[in-house]
């Protein structure tokens, strides 16, 4: 029977590639993912404060449906929070979702039309342009200069009529580029000179290593921010699946999107409700595990980041946070990228993620994972090594 073309067009090249490895596995083949950006899989286990809130609230009966926005004690600790980053906000700001690809969902809902223009960073995290294409919008791709700053000439002359919104990933996956506060207010700029909306992404906010973060509340003022975040990365909550939506308090012209919105949120009823309390003691109980977190990260980013570049034929920037590496393929031994990761996964066992499935401005790159430990990201490194290696002797 028939499915509509826009399910049957849907990607999502991070797991659609991990289709290809269960064949191998099936065959007796080990695998080494490094596809997927969950850390709990790792050695980076949720904390036993935020375990034992989860407990906690399902013992004690919270087991019943949440109000559709999310509970009040969420939301002013979600308010907590952003405040301190430079957003003004309030509780009617914000809504509790199912993680921040629900959150995403919704907002995409909400602002595409049919041929609606939707500008994002090239390259870009994949459910981007996936829910854009869903409802009947076009992805643009907006080039980042080496330096990782947005190329804001680029950026003006993609924006026409049918442009509505202007997305920021910050930290961006998949890169790892983080946007300094000149950049975030450039691009407030811009979104505010043509009317409009700004979507932000900062699920790694506190994920950064040599560079210093600005949330995009710093410098929004009264421009038309919609801010989306979660728990998974950060609070190591992967599988529990809580983000939220805020919205610029100061910005009159998110009234009509503030008011719509929570339609959604009620038609699918509710975010778990042990999981918001367990939430609430993510945001408000010991935060020093993220330091360490951030720590450890950072000894592995070193590790395969100097590993890819003593690789003849692959090159890799350093990224600025969260835990991915973008290398680009310099190599012509493949016929693209996706036939190197492909090849990759046939040859090591290896799986990674072609760059193409991030837009075209990923091609001739792939996205590593560093989130293993550092002896399986040696052993990772020597099989990438050798396959290269042997490639370039023939």
């Amino acid at each position: 029977m028939k499915v509509s073309d826009r399910i049957s067009n849907v990607e999502y090249a991070i797991r659609d590639i991990t289709l290809h490895a269960r064949q191998y596995e099936k065959a007796g083949k080990k695998i080494i993912y490094l596809n997927i950006g969950d850390p709990v899989k790792y050695d980076f286990p949720t904390p036993d404060h935020i375990k034992k809130a989860l407990i906690d609230a399902v013992t004690s009966n919270f087991n019943y449906y949440a109000d559709s926005e999310g509970i009040l004690e969420l939301r002013q600790a979600i308010v907590n929070k952003e405040s301190q980053k430079g957003l003004s906000i309030t509780v009617e700001d914000v809504l509790v979702t199912n993680g921040i690809s629900e959150g995403l969902d919704m907002v995409t809902a909400s602002i595409v039309e049919p041929n609606s223009e939707i500008l994002m960073p090239g390259p870009y995290y994949p459910p981007y342009a996936s829910y854009v294409k869903f409802y009947g919008g076009k992805p643009i791709e907006f080039k980042i200069t080496e330096d990782g700053t947005p190329d804001l000439d680029d950026i003006k002359s993609k924006i026409t009529p049918k442009t509505r919104a202007l997305c920021v990933i910050n930290p961006n996956n998949p890169t790892g580029e983080v946007f300094d506060s000149k950049s975030l207010k450039q691009l407030i700029d811009v979104a505010s000179e043509h009317d409009i909306y700004i979507l932000c992404d900062e699920i790694y906010d506190r994920l950064v290593f040599d560079k210093e973060f600005t949330g995009i509340g710093k410098v929004a003022k009264d421009a038309p921010v919609i801010l989306l975040n979660g728990f998974s990365k950060v609070y190591l909550m992967t599988g529990w699946r809580c983000g939220y939506i805020c919205m610029n308090s100061d910005c009159q012209k998110l009234q009509n999107i503030r008011k719509n919105i929570p339609k959604l949120a009620r038609v699918r009823i509710a975010t778990n409700l042990p999981v918001q309390k367990a939430a609430v003691a993510a945001l408000e109980g010991p935060q020093g595990y993220i330091a360490q977190t951030v720590t450890k990260l950072k000894k592995r980013w070193d590790l395969v980041v100097k590993r890819l570049n003593e690789i003849d034929g692959i090159s890799c920037k350093l990224p600025n946070g969260a835990f991915y590496t973008f290398p680009k393929i310099l190599h012509d031994g493949w016929k693209d990228d996706k036939d190197f990761v492909l090849d990759l996964l046939d040859k090591t066992g290896i799986l990674t993620v072609h760059g193409s499935g991030f837009g075209e401005l990923g091609k001739g790159h792939f996205r590593i994972v560093y989130l293993p430990n550092e002896q399986v990201l040696e052993q990772a490194m020597d099989k990438l090594a050798d396959f290269v290696n042997t490639r370039n002797r023939n």
